[in-house]
């Protein structure tokens, strides 16, 4: 592949709601281009984005590929997104090594809470957007009532330029309303130029078109002063003046486009490759990013000239050639087996090998310049690390969304513990989204992430990539035990067997304490138990504050004073000691009213205005306490901040998406634990003695 500068590369995410047809629309341009020599199929399994495993098994995308291919003398760089909420971090990653997001709407269903999220994901990080109506020659779309949703949503930017010609609800042609000229495809997607449609046609299509053109000029129009004054005077545009219009537009974030194209005839692909190369803004074009070392502000100016500055935005585990690192050049050029520094680090980097991405194809190259796109094996650095040469500077970082959802995770063999623990590692290192710990209360390995699907595919890529087999269960609920009066307790250990026996014997007082460790106190008089056998007395009751006496969880809140015992000048040791004080810790918590405690964390919920009643009722229903609502930042949107109990919050990640459908998102962070209700804890002791 040959090397191009920055204003003739074009970086472009592909995003939208799931099932809207992303992937679909990647494969007919690819193929199009003359990069692919077969049109895959999603259900066929044999797409150039989708290659891993577990997406060819279930027809979907799980994560952002890069495909790179030439066209029309341009080098275009396509990060297929998925649709999946499970999946938003790599929606995040595409769009941060882009500049222009092309999200995709089904020409069926229309908007949907994936489009939004395509768009305000483009729009917060400052990027040029475009619309792309797929699936319109089903005749069950309906290609103007999307085109009405989208304005209604998006607002006057949304702009139509290529719209299809209706008749008895099948596309007979298309028009591009920069040309003002109709194209027609036959069955093998060949293209030729017919007549402008007319009302024998389609009966609406003359009184559309006079607003389509009306409404395409006003954008248009919007995009410069003199452009407005030429449209206030009646004057039409030149097509040259539509291009850099639109051009300068999408740039600005005053238009977004709107295409129409078929994933059946390829109708329309051709003249989407077009508007790619002439609309969308080119790297060189962009903004400058802005870099940061210390106080210090950075602008990073797109050119070969410049020191290098480049931005680790995906990190993939490969089975093959181990990790890969998708890099997006915002300066300099990128050389293989170089030295660079690691801004965030602060290490050396040591470039290896360089390669360009077309699904899972990879082409070796030797260096890539400003504004590309390429992948490093085997470097040390991570997603969100900056690569630089030079004075180090550190790029922002991608914000990604906190797991919410946990599952516990245990080996299916004996001994592929330590196995877990490392390629769970590994996929974390892939996957931002999703974190591995072992809690240190209940010991239990647990993966969190988005949601099912998300743990569920992090399991198999496990079993597939790293061949660990692996159960998923709920996560065990780190219960405590404490109790709720004062009591005296005596702990008597006699035992004789021949020669020197075994004696201790101890008074200990039991009460209340707000300390998570045992506090421990000795008020003995008389030398009743001598000062040496103190370390062992408390020893013992340490010991014993592992296991509670009503569901053996560990025991807090406790407060033990030895007061009075008694010892034998030869049979006392510290080991019969230990065991009279583990005695009396038995005796003395069973009377001293004994409790279970949960739990309980803080909940903050941004939720649409629309759905907080439901979602107040559900958290009532889960326990919760509701301390306040706030405004979010985000119009339309609401903060709650409540406290829940961790038992209560084991399906909340999906009942939240089901009321919300997938526009409300929470964090859940543990602040104390608090009594279990008493109509719980019958069932808390027998799901513990049962899971033992």
């Amino acid at each position: 592949m040959n090397d191009y500068h920055a204003e003739n590369i074009r970086n472009i995410a592909i995003a939208g709601h799931s099932g809207s047809g992303k992937t679909t629309l990647a494969e007919a341009l690819i193929y199009k281009a003359g990069a692919s020599d077969r049109l895959g199929k999603t259900s066929d399994g044999n797409t150039v984005c989708d290659y891993d495993p577990e997406e060819i098994k279930r027809k979907a995308s799980l994560g952002a590929s890069v495909a790179s291919f030439e066209y029309n003398g341009l080098k275009l760089n396509l990060l297929d997104a998925p649709g999946l909420f499970d999946f938003e971090a790599d929606m995040l990653e595409a769009v941060r090594a882009a500049d222009t997001v092309m999200i995709t709407v089904s020409g069926k269903s229309g908007v949907k809470v994936g489009t939004e999220k395509a768009y305000k994901a483009a729009r917060k990080a400052g990027k040029a957007t475009m619309f792309v109506i797929t699936k319109v020659d089903d005749p069950d779309a309906n290609f103007y009532n999307v085109l009405t949703d989208l304005k209604t949503v998006f607002g006057p930017t949304v702009c139509p330029v290529i719209v299809p010609v209706i008749k008895d609800r099948q596309v007979v042609s298309y028009v591009n309303l920069i040309e003002m000229k109709c194209y027609k495809y036959d069955e093998k997607g060949n293209v030729s130029e017919t007549e402008m449609p007319t009302a024998e046609i389609s009966e609406k299509m003359d009184y559309r078109m006079d607003g389509l053109v009306a409404a395409f000029s006003e954008a248009v129009a919007e995009t410069d002063d003199e452009l407005m004054e030429k449209f206030f005077e009646g004057e039409a545009f030149t097509q040259k003046e539509l291009v850099k219009g639109l051009h300068d537009g999408m740039n600005k974030g005053l238009i977004t486009p709107v295409i129409c194209c078929s994933d059946i005839t390829m109708g329309g692909i051709d003249m989407l490759l077009k508007e790619v190369c002439l609309l969308m803004p080119s790297p060189a074009d962009c903004p400058p990013a802005v870099a940061y070392s210390g106080d210090d502000i950075e602008e990073i100016s797109c050119t070969d000239d410049a020191p290098l500055r480049a931005f680790v935005f995906k990190t993939v585990a490969d089975q093959f050639v181990g990790k890969m690192s998708c890099i997006r050049v915002m300066s300099g050029v990128l050389k293989a087996n170089t030295e660079y520094i690691n801004a965030t680090t602060g290490e050396t980097e040591k470039i290896g090998k360089l390669y360009t991405l077309c699904g899972k194809k990879q082409t070796e190259v030797t260096s890539v310049g400003a504004g590309d796109i390429c992948a490093a094996v085997k470097i040390g650095a991570a997603t969100n690390d900056t690569i630089c040469e030079g004075k180090a500077v550190s790029l922002d970082k991608i914000v990604f969304p906190k797991p919410c959802y946990k599952m516990a995770v245990k080996a299916k063999s004996q001994g592929d513990e330590s196995k877990i623990s490392a390629a769970f590692a590994r996929l974390c290192e892939e996957d931002p989204a999703l974190s591995f710990t072992q809690d240190a209360s209940t010991g239990e390995f647990v993966i969190a992430g988005l949601g099912e699907q998300h743990i569920e595919v992090a399991a198999a890529k496990l079993k597939n990539k790293f061949g660990v087999d692996a159960a998923l269960a709920p996560v065990r609920i780190a219960y405590r035990e404490t109790i709720r009066k004062k009591v005296k307790a005596e702990g008597k250990h006699k035992k004789q067997s021949g020669g020197h026996g075994q004696y201790g014997h101890v008074w200990i007082e039991f009460e209340p304490c707000l300390s998570d460790e045992l506090v421990f106190e000795e008020k003995v008089f008389g030398g009743a138990v001598p000062k040496n056998f103190f370390p062992a007395v408390e020893k013992g009751l340490r010991d014993c504050m592992n296991k509670g006496v009503l569901a053996g969880c560990p025991v807090t809140g406790v407060k033990a004073i030895l007061v009075d015992g008694s010892y034998h000048p030869v049979d006392s040791s510290e080991m019969a000691f230990k065991t009279a004080a583990s005695i009396a810790f038995k005796e003395g918590i069973k009377q001293a009213d004994p409790t279970i405690l949960e739990p309980v964390g803080t909940l903050k919920a941004l939720i649409p205005n629309d759905n907080t009643g439901d979602v107040m009722g559900d958290l009532n229903k889960r326990r919760g306490r509701v301390l306040g609502m706030n405004p979010a930042e985000e119009k339309g949107m609401t903060e709650i901040i409540a406290e829940v109990p961790e038992r209560e919050m084991q399906t909340f990640t999906m009942q939240l998406r089901q009321i919300t459908r997938g526009r409300g998102s929470f964090e859940f962070e543990f602040v104390r634990y608090e009594q279990l209700p008493a109509n719980l804890v019958s069932d808390v002791i027998l799901s513990l003695s049962s899971a033992e």
